[in-house]
């Protein structure tokens, strides 16, 4: 138990002086302080938590739809991507994801015929977004009726990058993988190239990448993420190091309208073959606060497991989650 102190001394509600994800209430001259675990985390339990600290009654929250989509022969035996199954499993996704019957008109719910479209993605050298993925997210909004000179893939260059400086939409795409500092990179990790400065974004394990989703440049444009989960790496030694040792065929997409809720399952994917290769003591890659932070802080998202409908579809074998 803490001495009182005016709602105003705390930097911010939820996060601990070292950090630390924590809520506090009051009780007459003392604050209550509960901080927030990694099994808070795992469990999905921490806005449980921090309804009850607050005195807030428990809500039947509507969930956030995610769909994970596989396929065996979406890579044949010499590692190559086919590509007319990646766009056969965009297209049930994202169907399935906004309860249309037709590709086309799925598209036509994110973007209209006149927006301009930026294709964030992701060139990391060693496990860049594959190409087969961005041709496939292209052509669908052609046939949706935007102009391809209003199209553009990039990713160190969206700052300066003319349709991305006017674009209306952004669709987020990128692989999955463990990231030394953050733990994980993913949807919300793949904005940070929107950062005036990067490394600014680096301390207490990247915790405030959510920040970057409220740039004006991206604030209220981020239509649809797609986490590649066809090759995802699950372990790395630290920064830029990659070992096939550590990837595997997955043979999948994880696709949301929600960054977070996204970026939540595909953790849990990360956590389940973690365990399953390196044992439960190695299962968390290095705390992925910016998950959490993102949802509690900077409102874009859920990262409560309890609220996301997971939906799967396709190949189920060695699913894991």
């Amino acid at each position: 138990m803490e001495a009182r102190q005016s709602p105003e001394s705390f930097r911010n509600p939820f996060l601990d002086t070292d950090g630390r994800l924590a809520i506090y209430s009051f009780q007459g001259e003392y604050a209550m302080k509960k901080v927030i675990t990694r099994r808070d985390f795992i469990k999905g339990s921490t806005f449980a938590v921090i309804g009850a600290a607050i005195g807030l009654p428990p809500q039947q929250a509507k969930k956030t739809r995610v769909v994970l989509i596989r396929q065996a022969d979406v890579i044949d035996e010499n590692s190559k991507i086919n590509e007319e199954v990646v766009k056969k499993m965009l297209d049930e996704a994202l169907m399935t994801l906004l309860g249309k019957d037709d590709p086309v008109r799925a598209f036509q719910e994110l973007v209209k015929p006149d927006e301009v479209v930026g294709i964030k993605s992701n060139v990391w050298s060693y496990l860049p977004t594959p190409p087969e993925v961005e041709r496939s997210i292209e052509s669908r909004l052609v046939d949706a009726g935007v102009k391809k000179e209003n199209i553009s893939i990039d990713d160190h260059g969206v700052r300066t990058n003319p349709i991305f400086l006017k674009a209306t939409s952004l669709i987020n795409v990128r692989p999955l993988r463990t990231h030394y500092l953050a733990g994980m990179s993913g949807c919300i990790k793949n904005y940070i190239m929107f950062a005036e400065s990067q490394e600014a974004l680096h301390p207490n394990n990247c915790s405030e990448l959510g920040s970057v989703f409220k740039l004006p440049q991206v604030y209220g444009k981020n239509r649809l993420n797609i986490l590649c989960v066809l090759t995802p790496q699950y372990h790395g030694r630290g920064p830029h190091h990659f070992s096939r040792r550590y990837i595997w065929n997955y043979n999948g997409l994880i696709v949301g309208q929600d960054p977070v809720a996204v970026d939540t399952i595909g953790l849990r994917l990360i956590i389940a073959k973690r365990a399953e290769q390196l044992g439960k003591e190695q299962a968390i890659p290095p705390v992925p606060r910016h998950i959490e932070v993102a949802d509690i802080k900077y409102g874009l998202g859920t990262s409560d497991i309890n609220k996301i409908d997971l939906i799967k579809l396709g190949w189920k074998e060695n699913i894991l989650i």
